[in-house]
């Protein structure tokens, strides 16, 4: 057998665990690096997701704390899906996938991780991601650190942002 080694999990395993919403983000000194925001208008924000399904697993997020899409008033919905278009305008200019998932899990029923706070998913897909080790190995391998990733991200984002 071989070890796969994933030394940025021990962060999140011996962390201190916060009673808060991850989501509900205060800004302080450093807070957009910190927490891996990419984009940030005046309704929502754009994040990365820190345990990703694929590279570049992106999180579009209301400032509102608020767990049902129905409850966003109508200038909220526009910038909210606005960032959903500029994540994927972004993860193509950055990443040139072949296609993407983008959606909610709305509920704990549907699969949500954090289920009071609603937020989209972006992943990007290639032809093929899904190979013998999330399926047979049950395990999933990232090309790269999420700091790069992040970095990589960026610059995309600022390049073809609309003007505040």
């Amino acid at each position: 057998m071989k070890t796969l080694w994933a030394p940025w999990r021990i962060k999140y395993i011996l962390g201190k665990k916060s009673e808060s919403c991850i989501f509900c983000i205060k800004k302080t000194k450093g807070y957009k690096k910190k927490h891996l925001i990419l984009y940030e208008s005046t309704y929502a924000m754009t994040i990365m997701n820190k345990y990703p399904y694929a590279p570049g697993h992106l999180l579009v997020v209301p400032k509102r704390h608020l767990k049902d899409l129905r409850e966003l008033a109508k200038e909220e919905l526009v910038d909210f899906f606005e960032q959903v278009q500029l994540s994927i305008s972004a993860l193509e200019q950055a990443f040139k996938p072949h296609g993407y998932n983008v959606g909610a899990n709305l509920g704990k029923a549907a699969g949500a991780g954090e289920e009071n706070h609603l937020h989209f998913h972006i992943v990007a897909r290639w032809n093929g991601d899904a190979n013998f080790m999330p399926v047979i190995g049950q395990t999933q391998v990232m090309s790269e650190y999420l700091e790069d990733t992040y970095n990589r991200l960026l610059p995309c984002f600022a390049g073809i942002a609309p003007a505040k």
